[in-house]
């Protein structure tokens, strides 16, 4: 069996890589992890508390992409915590083979082993991996990272839109569908009642899903401050400082999920900084939501010798991905105040426009012979630069764009160009 406790030093490296980097490419970094002693076609991590994607997929895209939540909640209700096993099971539409791992909190790991793999290997040897991984996932959420809230905020923007778009479509045709049922020249007038209460009822189940689907990934603030109220009382039960909790009215709007995480997690740096002072007696933590944006007020009135330079950095990070500001004051002998706004909605995406506008002089100048068509080498040739330095530059392209190909930058530039000529405006070198 192998044994964790004696990993070889390059595989113990090759797992902190796995946990260290971007929570968004979690999944590919622990599938290439596994792929020598665990051989796969694919691999799903299944896991609740990342509301935006629940799903982390890696492997064959014909089969990741059709995996679908009620089939990994089905799986999930097979494997005892703590208990890997192989089985047969439902995944990406086809009934398949599968090494499955859940951990106690109820995280879930699915390999889909090739095809000469059917019994699974060193079983618990790769749970207590898994453990390690879905650990330091579970972390990253609670602590709200700022690459967790990026890939949640862009994930369920991502969602809600198709839900919006796909509601619409089916909801024209099922009223196409009942107006045509309800047309006095149908005169079968059982067939045509039968078909309207089908009909009727598929609406109301239609207009339902999205609501449902928000559910799982919208938290009520209330309910949002209430889990906050028992982290701070558990962080404070040995601090003699009495705290009023100022919950948000009921009825106000969900928080996505990334905002109640982020909240929550701002929200105990705040307490944690004002308690770090010389025995302040009282703070005051307020939620309140508008409905567009969602207020943090945490304030004490004595002592007014918060570090806020420390805070803003602790703060920073967060901030920055969900495009939040924050403001900090301390006026020793008043007291100490931390305001933080965090707004609902992700902001408007940018127009192809204004992504070319944020390009410096010289991304411009290799987007331009870019979008000629020319590699990196003749790029580097071109503008007398060494071709490192071209590589370096269409990275930043790529990222200021926000495309993943050369192809999508040069189709941007392209059009922003003509549309620039059409205005009779001129690009800067």
């Amino acid at each position: 069996m192998l044994d964790t406790t004696t990993l070889p030093e390059a595989d113990l490296l090759a797992l902190r890589e796995v946990i260290e980097g971007p929570l968004h490419g979690i999944a590919r970094r622990f599938s290439r992890f596994l792929s020598d002693r665990w051989p796969h076609t694919a691999l799903v991590i299944f896991t609740r508390e990342c509301t935006g994607r629940p799903r982390k997929v890696a492997g064959a895209a014909d089969m990741v992409n059709k995996v679908t939540i009620d089939e990994l909640e089905q799986l999930k209700a097979l494997v005892e915590p703590d208990r890997p096993r192989s089985t047969t099971a439902a995944i990406g539409g086809a009934t398949r083979t599968v090494w499955a791992v859940r951990d106690p909190v109820g995280t879930l790991l699915v390999l889909v082993p090739r095809a000469s793999r059917k019994q699974l290997p060193h079983p618990m040897a790769l749970s207590a991996l898994f453990g390690i991984v879905a650990t330091s996932i579970r972390q990253q959420v609670a602590q709200a990272s700022p690459d967790y809230l990026a890939e949640s905020r862009a994930a369920s923007s991502e969602r809600a839109r198709t839900i919006t778009e796909m509601a619409a479509a089916h909801e024209s045709a099922l009223v196409a569908v009942l107006n045509t049922l309800r047309a006095a020249a149908l005169d079968d007038r059982r067939a045509r009642l039968a078909a309207t209460e089908t009909a009727s009822a598929a609406l109301v189940a239609l207009r339902s899903a999205q609501k449902s689907d928000l559910a799982l990934t919208d938290e009520a603030a209330p309910a949002a401050f209430t889990k906050l109220r028992r982290d701070v009382r558990q962080v404070l039960k040995h601090h003699r400082a009495r705290v009023e909790f100022v919950p948000p009215a009921k009825g106000t709007r969900p928080l996505p999920g990334e905002v109640a995480y982020a909240a929550r997690a701002m929200t105990r740096a705040a307490v944690l900084a004002l308690t770090t002072q010389p025995a302040p007696s009282r703070l005051r933590i307020a939620w309140t939501c508008d409905g567009t944006s969602l207020r943090i007020d945490v304030r004490e009135q004595e002592s007014g010798s918060m570090d806020t330079h420390t805070l803003s950095r602790q703060l920073e990070g967060r901030a920055r991905a969900l495009g939040a500001t924050v403001d900090l004051d301390a006026v020793p002998g008043w007291g100490s105040r931390a305001g933080i706004t965090l707004p609902l909605d992700p902001p408007a995406p940018r127009t192809g426009e204004t992504r070319l506008e944020s390009l410096n002089p010289r991304e411009r100048a290799v987007l331009r012979l870019l979008a000629q068509g020319k590699r990196n080498r003749a790029i580097a040739e071109a503008l007398g630069v060494t071709e490192s330095t071209v590589k370096f530059h269409v990275t930043g392209v790529l990222k200021k764009l926000d495309v993943s190909s050369r192809g999508e930058a040069a189709a941007l530039a392209l059009n922003g160009y003509a549309q620039g000529s059409a205005t009779g405006g001129r690009e800067g070198e």
